[in-house]
């Protein structure tokens, strides 16, 4: 890594294992700023660009919890916020001078967006040679879509996802989260870093992109190779499993339980367990593929049991057998698992509007260096302009006259007076 990637920056400072390092975002929506949501509970410093009317569009992704959307309080933590117009060629010079002096810059412009406004990767590589620029689309930089936007449903629609997701006698439904956004995020992610190890062993940047679309194919990996290798087009089974059974939910007398059987020995103590051992010996369940054909005549028997006792109790029966099984949780339950508290998965964050605020962690944990970690809320829109780009070298009264004339945005110091423009 070159010295001033190694350096500690300015900022919130976080320990981790990026720290030192130092992301430029100027990604909206979900995608992007959760990949750089990743980065910053990394221990990366991220500034994030936005506009100086509105902001990114997450913040007003609602409901909304004390006027601020609980999307962007979500996945915009650790960040520091800086409102820049790009439209003005002096807003567009302000980041590729905070590109001069970092590592990482994230954009999910629509294509040729960035170069037009001179932040393209052969524009910001002449800057900082060595850097890794990162971007997020919806289609990839490729084929005759490439220039296509695009929102998670749309790309779970397109990839497959939604047809294999729903009840056989429903329409086809989206997941109930935005695994497309996130996934691609986490490859981002991924990427970014790969390349950072690639700049420390070589000393050469580079661009790496993801897209939504990539993702969704990736995720249908196992229906992509089945139907190569059947010719059968995968149907919905709800909360089943096409290749597994049983495998799903199933009714108890007070709520629903998830059961996960992938081979015969998990199915022999299942049966032990709800007292139908007579089932391993029927020729229509001996082995996987004949309960795969016979998933309606097994599900039925094992329903009919099952509701004839709780959630709780089978949950329990089920768990001393070394059964994989689940109940379905609301999210008001969730938030009172003691597993999720046991997982340190909900930290404390400081925001001036929000007390108390709560918000979740990356999903990793670390022997050799600090957990992940979350002091800060979700930014304010244009918080750290006036810091951030007095760090980078603006003198005091050229930021002032950018603030007159509504290049930049954001509360400054109490002593400086600057009056914005409008």
């Amino acid at each position: 890594m070159t010295d001033r990637g190694a350096r500690r920056h300015g900022g919130i400072g976080l320990p981790g294992p990026l720290a030192g390092i130092r992301v430029v975002d100027v990604t909206t929506n979900i995608a992007g700023p959760t990949l750089t949501w990743i980065l910053a509970q990394l221990g990366a410093e991220v500034i994030k660009v936005e506009r100086p009317d509105e902001g990114d569009e997450g913040r007003a992704m609602g409901p909304l919890w004390n006027g601020h959307g609980v999307y962007f309080l979500a996945i915009n933590t650790n960040k520091r916020s800086i409102a820049v117009n790009l439209k003005d060629p002096r807003g567009q010079e302000c980041v590729r001078r905070l590109v001069a002096q970092a590592d990482v810059f994230v954009e999910n412009f629509r294509r040729g967006k960035a170069e037009a406004l001179g932040l393209g990767y052969d524009d910001l590589r002449r800057v900082r040679p060595d850097l890794v620029y990162c971007s997020v689309s919806a289609f990839g930089e490729k084929g005759p879509d490439a220039a296509k936007p695009g929102y998670d449903s749309i790309l779970q629609a397109r990839t497959g996802i939604m047809s294999v997701t729903g009840t056989p006698d429903g329409p086809p439904v989206r997941a109930g989260v935005s695994i497309l956004d996130g996934g691609t995020a986490m490859w981002g992610a991924l990427a970014v870093v790969s390349a950072l190890y690639h700049r420390a062993v070589t000393g050469q940047g580079q661009r790496v992109g993801v897209s939504l679309f990539e993702t969704g194919v990736a995720w249908m990996n196992y229906h992509l190779m089945a139907y190569q290798a059947t010719g059968r087009v995968p149907p919905r089974q709800g909360g089943g499993h096409n290749a597994f059974a049983p495998y799903g939910s199933f009714p108890c007398r007070d709520g629903a339980i998830v059961i996960g059987i992938s081979n015969d020995r998990l199915f022999r103590r299942l049966c032990e367990a709800l007292g139908l051992v007579h089932l391993v010996d029927d020729p229509r369940f001996k082995d996987n593929p004949s309960r795969v054909r016979n998933r309606a005549e097994l599900d039925a028997l094992l329903s009919e049991r099952l509701q004839t006792d709780t959630v709780a109790a089978w949950i329990q029966r089920l768990t001393e057998a070394g059964v994989p099984c689940g109940p379905i949780q609301t999210v008001d339950q969730l938030l009172e698992d003691p597993q999720l508290e046991a997982a340190g998965m909900l930290l404390p964050a400081t925001h001036p509007h929000i007390p108390n605020l709560r918000v979740p962690r990356i999903p990793m944990n670390f022997e050799a260096c600090p957990p992940p970690a979350v002091v800060q809320g979700a930014p304010l829109l244009g918080q750290d302009t006036w810091a951030v780009l007095r760090d980078a070298g603006y003198p005091a009264e050229e930021l002032k006259e950018l603030w007159r004339q509504g290049v930049l945005a954001g509360p400054v110091p109490p002593d400086e007076g600057v009056t914005a423009a409008g």
